[in-house]
């Protein structure tokens, strides 16, 4: 017998969902994608992940990109991403993973992954709020208090590139995966770590997992990618989540103009995300070091 979408997302640390990308959304997805990621390789966009950066802050001193920041910003003037984001759909599933109300829902990031032009690109085995360096005891303290949010992949074309270990999010690395853990390389093989598999969505495929599982990705030049990348979190774990999200720079997300464009719903969502900026401060630092 299955276990129900949230037992299974507890015990392994993911879960895939399919459709939730509808027939009449995807064709308006696709070309918001290529939209912005023309405008990104053009140079018209600064908001990037640099190839050489694995992590906040990503810079700008690589001509290559792997990634689009901050789709739902005005200047992009591409609604459907605000739409879709904070569409039932998306927020149903995210309510039951976090088991907390709509009330609850709390805007964090939305991004885009994509491939690279030129150059092969890897990020090394992390998990996103826990140091490489962190002690048995520091990685279970940290994860027992991570779960507060949820993050996605949404796959509109098909994407192998996210490699993960089920249940790690759970538990502190054994001596074998911290080996292959501990130090700033990204893997020649990722399934070298012990217990690691490989996620492959099929286009409209999403994957939900709670961003402290043990995981790292690789992004081959040439193959097509459009991965819509989001995070979203449970008001309830109040500044649990700031290092982590606020460290993409959200300061537009407190422009009136960005606010004057939402319904009801996500304004509502949006101002526990500005309660927890106002509450945590500028100085949040960054959750992992290049």
């Amino acid at each position: 017998m299955a276990l129900p979408l949230k037992a299974l997302y507890d015990k392994q640390g993911f879960v895939i969902v399919p459709g939730l990308v509808r027939d009449d959304d995807r064709e308006e997805l696709e070309m918001a994608c290529d939209r912005v990621i023309a405008r990104t390789r053009a140079g018209q966009w600064p908001y990037r992940r640099t190839v050489g950066k694995q992590f906040p802050p990503y810079g700008n001193d690589h001509p290559d990109s792997w990634g689009v920041q901050h789709v739902m910003h005005p200047d992009l003037g591409e609604p459907c991403f605000v739409r879709w984001y904070t569409s039932l759909m998306i927020t149903e599933v995210a309510r039951e993973l976090l088991e907390c109300g709509e009330e609850d829902l709390q805007m964090e990031l939305f991004n885009l992954l994509i491939n690279p032009l030129e150059s092969r690109f890897a990020l090394r085995w992390h998990r996103d709020d826990v140091g490489e360096k962190a002690t048995e005891e520091e990685e279970k303290a940290a994860l027992e208090k991570w779960r507060y949010g949820v993050q996605w992949n949404t796959a509109l074309y098909r994407d192998a590139c996210l490699f993960l270990v089920p249940g790690s999010h759970r538990m502190p690395r054994t001596p074998e995966q911290r080996a292959l853990s501990e130090t700033m390389d990204p893997p020649e093989d990722p399934l070298e770590m012990p217990g690691s598999i490989q996620l492959v969505l099929q286009p409209g495929e999403t994957v939900f997992y709670n961003s402290n599982i043990l995981h790292c990705a690789a992004y081959e030049p040439g193959e097509k990618r459009a991965t819509l990348h989001a995070t979203m979190g449970d008001a309830k774990g109040g500044s649990t989540r700031a290092r982590n999200v606020l460290q993409h720079g959200l300061e537009w997300m407190k422009e009136v103009r960005f606010r004057e464009d939402l319904d009801e719903k996500s304004v509502a969502m949006l101002d526990l995300l500005l309660k927890m900026h106002a509450e945590s401060g500028d100085a949040v630092g960054f959750s992992l070091e290049n």
